[in-house]
């Protein structure tokens, strides 16, 4: 074999892998069909504009050693996510916080905001109760992600910052969405703008690009190879595989695919200094067709004399498109746990290369960045330090 392990992918997960397997001499190759590596984390630079080409990308973590292992990397700048969102020009604090209630209803202390939602979920709850015929002894469950929005935070915040947001989301009513997709809302009742609670946040300086070069640094990354169209060379010239496509892919789909919502993005040059004066701008009425609109240059304190702005667009996924949002439905769970059985299955006949599947695609989850790298890490020492 020419390979120790051969890496399908060039994202987050296998910049962890690639890394380590390097320091331990291994022989591997790394290979992905996109022409750049970094996955859906690269930049583009634009008029020294770091561009994010696959949407806001902002690191987060409260896990120190995850923390530690990318600042290890590459510094990261002070960036706070501070998102607005805009309901037909009016201008809300997110996550919904006493800015937001402030401006919402002229409340001002915690406990006048408090009582408002309070009063607000209770005629909505009553509401739902009588419509559904429930009695008032027994336990209501919110039917759909509207109720279940509602019993949350109330109508006014629901109206204005969740349901035109959501449905362009998920290209639905949201009376016709389960109500599990929203399993809590964000409230918080201090006069605080920062989106994250993690205890770390930044961007690093120079764009993602630079973090991903130091995890492939000095292995060998075939870009433009598609996997699938390669598959037998591929496969005889390695022992192991880590691969981070999608799973059901890995298996030519023989028990069908499994679902995702993708992501169309609109990316201009402007000849201004300042467009919105935000990173994050969410558009949350259902008439705006695309969802928000992203401003580079405020990731890292831009200065140049023009900026990039992207407006993203959420759209059904349809073969050919990248999956974004796996749709973690009963449906796609249960088809998702019979192919995890396959991919148990290939390392237990013995025959051929291990397979290992990681990573957002391979592990049919929605990782944030942290997430991944921590699976990866954990990958490293439980699997990889046996191997």
């Amino acid at each position: 074999m020419k390979y120790d392990y051969l890496l399908v992918g060039a994202g987050l997960y296998n910049g962890v892998v690639a890394r380590y397997l390097k320091q331990k001499n291994k022989r591997i190759l790394v290979i992905d069909k996109r022409t750049h590596a970094g996955g859906n984390v690269y930049c583009e630079n634009v008029e020294g504009i770091n561009v994010h080409k696959y949407g806001a990308h902002i690191f987060h973590t409260s896990d120190r050693e995850v923390w530690d292992y990318v600042n290890g990397l590459c510094e990261f700048n002070r960036y706070t996510n501070s998102p607005v969102a805009n309901f037909h020009g009016e201008i809300y604090n997110l996550p919904f916080n006493m800015n937001t209630f402030n401006k919402m209803w002229g409340v001002i202390t915690p406990a006048e905001a408090r009582a408002k939602i309070k009063e607000q979920r209770e005629t909505a709850v009553a509401e739902f109760r009588m419509k559904a015929g429930i009695l008032p002894e027994a336990e209501y469950e919110p039917h759909n992600l509207e109720e279940q929005a509602v019993s949350l935070v109330g109508t006014d915040i629901y109206r204005k910052l969740v349901k035109g947001y959501t449905e362009k989301q998920w290209g639905r009513d949201c009376s016709e969405l389960p109500a599990f997709i929203i399993r809590r809302l964000p409230v918080r009742f201090t006069y605080d703008n920062n989106y994250f609670n993690d205890s770390f946040q930044g961007i690093p300086s120079g764009g993602y690009n630079v973090l991903i070069e130091k995890m492939f640094e000095g292995c060998e990354l075939r870009l433009g190879l598609d996997f699938k169209e390669h598959r037998d060379e591929l496969l005889n010239e390695c022992e192991n595989i880590i691969y981070t496509g999608p799973i059901d892919e890995y298996f030519d789909f023989c028990l069908g695919s499994l679902e995702y919502r993708s992501l169309r993005f609109e990316t201009e040059l402007l000849d201004e200094e300042n467009y919105q004066g935000n990173a994050v701008v969410n558009y949350t009425d259902r008439e705006t067709p695309y969802t928000r609109i992203i401003e580079h240059k405020h990731f890292e304190f831009g200065t140049q004399e023009k900026t990039v702005i992207t407006k993203e667009y959420p759209v059904t996924f349809e073969a050919g498109m990248e999956p974004y949002y796996p749709v973690n439905d009963e449906r796609n769970q249960t088809l998702y746990a019979k192919y995890r059985e396959m991919a148990d299955a290939l390392n237990a006949d013995n025959e051929g290369p291990k397979v290992y599947f990681g990573g957002r695609l391979g592990e049919y989850k929605y990782y944030d960045m942290d997430k991944v790298i921590r699976s990866a890490l954990d990958f490293t020492v439980k699997v990889l330090d046996n191997g």
